[in-house]
């Protein structure tokens, strides 16, 4: 069987064709990268994928969509598109569908690939727990969560969360500091507004008036790139920062959700700044929780290699639903 599997962020739209296996093994062919302010809708970027497979697509499609799913309308959290799940067969000529929340679907491929697709970040070297929960979570144009619950008989459940948009919690006076400049734009400052992509800017800009050097306003991916080889050395203190605050806000979702069997790292800004978060205050922020830092420092941290888990995932959660 195959199918369209697509994975909708903020910036990107990525298109692939999953192939599924009689025993329900997936395997995605070379997926197709649009960016989104390249296209007016969704409709139209469906439709420029479709135009590059020679004008014809499988009658099968699984989204992953950066936001909450439900109801008559979908609205990207970071992204002007919307969905009208109503009119899907219709729009797209499909004959079955599958609508998830884009971290719900790399849990589903958390919880389908092999130990030999994750890397150990911090804590005991040791594999995920095969049982009970674990808490997923990665910084893109936003920051997706959810959770993962592997039963003992080897199936799993998985709820998507937007743990994204908890109130962010200041820990030192640079925090302070990074608080007071968002408060200015933000009335409420959620841990997305300091890690997801875009918040390196803040970061930076903010470490830049610590320091009594004003610097202009610039492109996040300039200071992503200057931060991670070593030619600024004020960009490499905003990217310590950031994992320091990566680190503080995965062991609060751990806390929260009960993740105890593992934490997982996923999102393309996690692998690309894997060696930054090996290196940084990520693991001493992440088990900093006061009287539960014992607890906290048992738990096994990785981060997903997998090229694209949102794909493999919203492949797999389609074949969960139309099995």
């Amino acid at each position: 069987m195959d199918l369209v599997s697509i994975d909708l962020g903020g910036t990107h739209a990525r298109f692939a064709i999953a192939t599924v296996a009689r025993n329900g093994a997936i395997t995605l062919g070379e997926p197709v990268t649009l960016h989104t302010e390249d296209h007016a809708s969704f409709q139209s970027a469906w439709e420029s994928f479709r135009e590059r497979r020679g004008g014809s697509l499988p009658p099968r499609v699984a989204i992953a969509i950066a936001g909450p799913v439900g109801g008559d309308v979908i609205r990207f959290t970071n992204n002007p598109w919307i969905i009208r799940p109503a009119l899907m067969r219709e729009k797209l000529g499909v004959e079955a569908y599958c609508l998830v929340n884009d971290f719900e679907a790399v849990a589903h491929a958390v919880a389908r690939v092999g130990e030999d697709q994750f890397i150990h970040l911090s804590g005991p070297d040791k594999p995920l727990a095969p049982t009970g929960r674990l808490s997923v979570l990665g910084p893109g144009t936003g920051l997706g969560v959810a959770h993962l619950y592997r039963e003992p008989d080897g199936t799993y459940r998985v709820s998507a969360t937007e743990g994204g948009h908890i109130d962010f919690a200041p820990l030192d006076q640079i925090d302070d500091a990074i608080l007071a400049r968002l408060r200015k734009r933000h009335m409420r400052v959620s841990v997305e507004r300091v890690v997801a992509g875009p918040a390196i800017s803040d970061i930076y800009q903010t470490l830049a008036a610590i320091e009594g050097k004003p610097v202009a306003e610039e492109d996040d991916v300039a200071i992503w790139t200057r931060g991670q080889d070593g030619s600024d050395s004020l960009a490499a203190a905003a990217v310590d920062r950031f994992c320091m605050s990566l680190g503080s806000v995965a062991g609060d979702i751990a806390l929260a959700q009960g993740g105890f069997g593992g934490v997982v790292i996923a999102g393309g800004l996690g692998y690309r700044i894997r060696e930054s978060l090996s290196k940084s205050g990520f693991a001493a922020r992440f088990k900093a929780k006061g009287r539960f830092q014992e607890l906290m420092a048992s738990i096994p941290v990785k981060l997903i290699t997998h090229p694209q888990p949102g794909l493999f995932g919203a492949a797999a959660a389609f074949v969960r639903e139309h099995r």
